[in-house]
């Protein structure tokens, strides 16, 4: 059966161009993976950046693989054949190197699952000298990687346009010099923005999960440093490989990198400081490779309507003959010219992220949104022929009372109204997330709320909506909030409750594998941290110390939350553009 697993991967090849194959010679393998479907995983930017940045080098060759389907898992598991990537059908074990895209909490399942598939020892500490070194980069590899230490070599901190040069280097150099795993891995160590976990020891207070103690076992830094891009000019950002198998059949381009709006909630807003936008000369050579094929542009960034020059864009995107979507946009900075263009697009639904309803809740994160600037963005909506609307709203917020959860209703009800008065006879959707407390923001060390209250406030919402025709409410499910939140504020022991809810079904298996050990999952994720303790993540440094963190939360704790200004050029007050 392994023969048909190869010809599928062949027939996704098949439809894609642009790809690279590099046979023979002298170059380092490494194999990108996407711990998701090849339909989800094709969609992030992220993989085709990394994907084009190793290709380009003469000592490199970057295949891919993905989270095979669940008849395609069967077929592996049945056969018992070994996860292939796709350009040229070869084992993963084969390669020198094994890097995880990390985006998402819910995806440290399937990386075991690849891990599996692959016949790759699944512990790092297991591993023999002739498996591949195993390395994660992406969002959650930056903000903590803890909970995933026991299965990851080397987690790459930052940003992969800084630190994969030097990381590919010295890799090179000890490979070249005959070193073994370990003292590799003690030289990757010493690399700026990588993070090998089994050169620190680390311990815990057993009365608190959340406080821990790091030691170094070798001469390697004390803490590592986020790298980032400065100029973003330097590299692109734009898609590697077209396929129309994808969830986004779209020529992605980055625009922007970033987010100074202090959001109090948000780890990529402080992650992924300094924000930075890349000039309109750059976008305009990344669009070249649009125009050549027709394709529709998707503008990536944390909020497309802040980039600078954006209806010049629009206005070049559209007068090329191209259509246009965008990754998101903020209802304060958003231009007619940007609704017009992306209803020209073709665009049915915009959306809008107000995070909470009430005046006291966007103070208290910092959202800087207010009832105006919704009506607004909605009045250009209706204005461009856009009938229907998206709201995203977070519930169990720090402070968070029914007052709020009312306000919600009220603020859905009232745009709605608008809507209605308006001729825009369409749907409003709300689009329900409980908070979950991230490492590395003001709201690190805050609980998450119980179960039955995001229950509650779930079905009040639904309840009060449900009278009105074409309002939509979508919830996640607070049980998957729970495993997130315990993946994102984890330490290394939570990787051992991982793997056994791993072996037992999954994320599913969680809540039966703490109650095993004693716990419950409210003992982890609905407890408030201690502002002193030692953080799990504390061995990463972002670039900004946790005493300016904590003055943000203390602002966002007060009767009357102090709202706190974006970012602006000659900014020293959290440290990262020193």
């Amino acid at each position: 059966m392994s023969w048909r697993l190869k010809e599928q991967l062949k027939e996704l090849l098949k439809g894609e161009t642009g790809y690279c194959i590099y046979r023979g010679g002298n170059r380092t393998r490494v194999v990108l993976a996407y711990p998701n479907s090849y339909f989800v995983g094709m969609s992030n930017l992220g993989l085709h950046i990394i994907y084009r940045l190793l290709n380009n080098r003469n000592d490199t060759a970057c295949e891919r693989c993905f989270l095979p389907e669940r008849k395609q898992q069967e077929e592996y598991e049945k056969s018992k054949a070994r996860l292939m990537s796709v350009e040229t059908q070869s084992v993963i074990a084969a390669f020198d190197i094994l890097a995880f895209i990390m985006s998402f909490e819910m995806d440290y399942f399937n990386i075991l699952k690849m891990l599996e598939l692959g016949k790759i020892s699944p512990l790092a500490a297991d591993r023999g000298e002739q498996e591949p070194l195993v390395i994660a980069g992406g969002p959650c590899a930056t903000f903590n990687p803890e909970p995933m230490s026991q299965f990851i070599d080397a987690f790459i901190i930052g940003e992969g346009e800084v630190i994969m040069p030097s990381f590919m280097e010295v890799y090179n150099q000890a490979k070249g010099e005959g070193k073994g795993r370990k003292e590799l891995l003690a030289d990757l160590a010493k690399v700026p923005g990588v993070y090998v976990p089994a050169c620190y020891e680390v311990s815990y207070n057993e009365q608190d999960s959340f406080s821990a103690r790091f030691f170094q076992k070798d001469d390697v830094p004390k803490r590592v440093n986020r790298q980032w891009l400065d100029n973003l000019d330097d590299f692109p950002g734009e898609s590697a490989i077209y396929t129309e198998n994808t969830e986004f059949k779209l020529h992605l381009i980055e625009i922007a990198r970033g987010c100074g709006r202090h959001c109090r909630f948000c780890m990529a807003g402080y992650c992924f400081r300094r924000p930075r936008n890349r000039s309109l000369k750059a976008i305009e050579k990344m669009l070249i490779n649009a125009k050549k094929d027709g394709r529709r542009v998707g503008l990536m960034g944390a909020a497309i309507s802040d980039y600078p020059e954006i209806d010049k864009l629009c206005q070049e995107i559209l007068g090329d003959g191209l259509n246009m979507s965008v990754a998101s946009f903020r209802a304060d900075s958003v231009t007619q010219e940007l609704v017009n263009s992306l209803a020209k697009s073709g665009l049915k639904t915009l959306t809008m992220a107000p995070e909470a309803g009430s005046k006291h809740m966007r103070a208290v994160i910092n959202k800087g949104i207010e009832d105006e600037h919704l009506i607004n963005a909605m009045s250009m909506g209706i204005k461009a022929g856009i009938k229907n609307f998206r709201l995203y709203i977070m519930i169990g917020l720090p402070g968070e009372t029914t007052d709020d959860i009312q306000a919600i209703i009220q603020m859905a009800e009232n745009l709605k109204d608008i809507m209605e008065e308006n001729g825009a006879a369409g749907r409003l959707t709300l689009s329900i997330n409980p908070f979950i407390p991230k490492p590395f923001t003001p709201f690190q060390w805050a609980p998450m709320a119980s179960i039955k209250y995001i229950q509650t406030a779930i079905k009040q919402i639904t309840s009060a909506l449900k009278k009105r025709h074409n309002i939509e409410v979508i919830a996640e499910s607070p049980r998957d909030a729970y495993v997130q939140a315990l993946l994102a504020r984890g330490n290394r022991n939570t990787g051992a409750y991982l793997f056994e809810a791993y072996q037992h079904g999954g994320s599913k298996g969680m809540k039966a594998v703490l109650k095993q050990h004693g716990f419950t999952m409210e003992d982890f994720v609905c407890q408030s941290i201690e502002l002193d303790n030692n953080l799990p993540w504390d061995i990463l440094d972002m670039g900004f110390s946790k005493d300016y963190l904590k003055k943000e939360y203390m602002e966002a704790c007060q009767r009357m939350p102090k709202h706190t200004i974006q970012c602006f050029d000659g900014c020293r007050r959290c440290g990262v553009c020193d």
